[in-house]
């Protein structure tokens, strides 16, 4: 790596992976004149998956990121697409025929598929879907060339003999790399994850959430035609038996997104994506109502995505290497707010780097990093698993009161965090001398 000029720190970053969370991450080190290399497995940077959402807290962190960021995010996002429903997280309906009585009705006045409340942001501050590849081509125009290299997929990790404390990475293709610290932002099947639990630690794979789901994309022209124009262009969740579906407009109102869950005991293939016929999916909603089975015979590319998450770590680092995002909480999606952790550990990453004056005071980052955000990010990944378990039935029953008293509540911790006093709060314990 070059020589660093006056301007840089006296240390260089390895970030592993280039999804939402390594760009991010670079883009606001780079703002701190830290150097540092992106090491990415594929080809060329690239998401799977098609929309994913934002609450109000991680647009808030992209904002104290980066200028670049937070545009990046404007430029995609997607919110409503009705005025009236700008705060709405969701609105809430039960899509399962089996909820209803003999007249039709799930609750007095209202019939499966009718709307039955929302969910909304307290502050919706720019809060919204975008579509991940269209997010990461944003993303990647603020990272200059140099930075990335392709076809690094890591394989190991050793301390570096040279007595300087330094992280050395093999990669498979026989290649390897000397950095001053490593930050892991690889994903559910992190490498380094099991670097810095041990391949003994339980926690070190992830485990099946009982969960798995289909998603689909539908041009929004084809679903007003099927659902009208309130229920398609503005985010709707469907309850019902061991399942529910949830849409949300996306690509500027071009598209619905569709993700439909299901439940099993059990995964054992070991491909997480497998293909299935059109009939099996159908299959699993035949006893919901009307709305639900024409969303799902709408969806034409039948994968069923194996939903899975962590046990909780015991710590998010060892020595000079470090956690972010899902290589250290990788989570259901039942909150919409995974990838929103990731951006949040990066804030505060990034803010306690930026503070950093040597190779030495980084582990101490990582420390203050660890205690900063493991209980957040760790917290999320357990409720996140009830919150399936309640749109599912699982957790409250089919009780809507207590199912609506428990939704509108849930989220609330996520969506309002004060990220300037977690900021705040990081920087004074790490300035607090030992």
């Amino acid at each position: 790596m070059a020589a660093a000029d006056a301007s840089t720190k006296p240390f260089n970053i390895a970030i592993v992976g280039g999804g939402i969370s390594g760009l991010t991450l670079a883009i606001a080190l780079l703002q701190h004149d830290i150097p540092v290399t992106i090491y990415e497995g594929a080809r060329h940077f690239g998401e799977i998956g098609a929309g994913v959402g934002f609450g109000p807290n991680a647009a808030r962190a992209m904002a104290l990121m980066s200028p670049k960021i937070r545009d990046a995010f404007v430029k995609c996002k997607t919110h409503n697409l009705w005025d009236s429903n700008k705060q709405t997280f969701f609105t809430c309906r039960v899509g399962d025929a089996r909820k209803a009585d003999k007249e039709g009705f799930v609750r007095p006045g209202k019939k499966v598929g009718d709307a039955l409340f929302d969910v909304r942001f307290t502050n919706q501050e720019n809060s919204g879907g975008v579509y991940r590849a269209h997010f990461l081509d944003e993303l990647v125009k603020s990272v200059p060339d140099n930075v990335a290299k392709f076809g690094k997929k890591l394989v190991n990790i050793d301390d570096a003999e040279d007595g300087s404390g330094d992280a050395v990475l093999k990669f498979g293709d026989g290649t390897s790399a000397q950095h001053t610290a490593v930050i892991g932002c690889d994903g559910i099947k992190s490498r380094t994850r099991e670097f810095v639990l041990g391949k003994e630690d339980p926690a070190t794979r992830a485990v099946f959430s009982g969960k798995y789901a289909y998603r689909g994309l539908i041009p929004m022209d084809k679903a007003i035609n099927m659902l009208g124009e309130e229920v398609a262009q503005n985010s709707q969740m469907f309850f019902g038996y061991h399942g529910h579906l949830l849409t949300f407009p996306i690509e500027k109102g071009k598209t619905m997104n569709v993700v439909a869950f299901n439940s099993r005991d059990t995964w054992d293939d070991e491909n997480w994506v497998v293909t299935t016929s059109k009939e099996d999916m159908e299959a699993d909603y035949s006893s919901w109502g009307s709305t639900v089975k024409t969303i799902v015979s709408a969806m034409q590319k039948p994968d069923i995505w194996a939903l899975f998450m962590h046990p909780p770590a015991s710590t998010f680092f060892k020595g000079r290497v470090c956690l972010l995002g899902d290589a250290a909480h990788a989570t259901t999606p039942h909150h919409g707010a995974g990838a929103g952790m990731c951006i949040e550990d990066g804030l505060i990453l990034s803010t306690l780097m930026k503070e950093a004056k040597s190779a030495e005071d980084l582990e101490r980052v990582f420390k203050v990093y660890d205690e900063v955000r493991r209980p957040r990010g760790l917290k999320n990944v357990v409720t996140s698993k009830e919150a399936g378990m309640l749109y599912d039935f699982e957790l409250e029953g089919d009780d809507l009161d207590k199912i609506e008293e428990d939704f509108t509540k849930r989220v609330k911790w996520i969506w309002d965090v004060d990220l300037q006093v977690e900021m705040d709060r990081a920087r004074k314990i790490y300035s607090h001398k030992d």
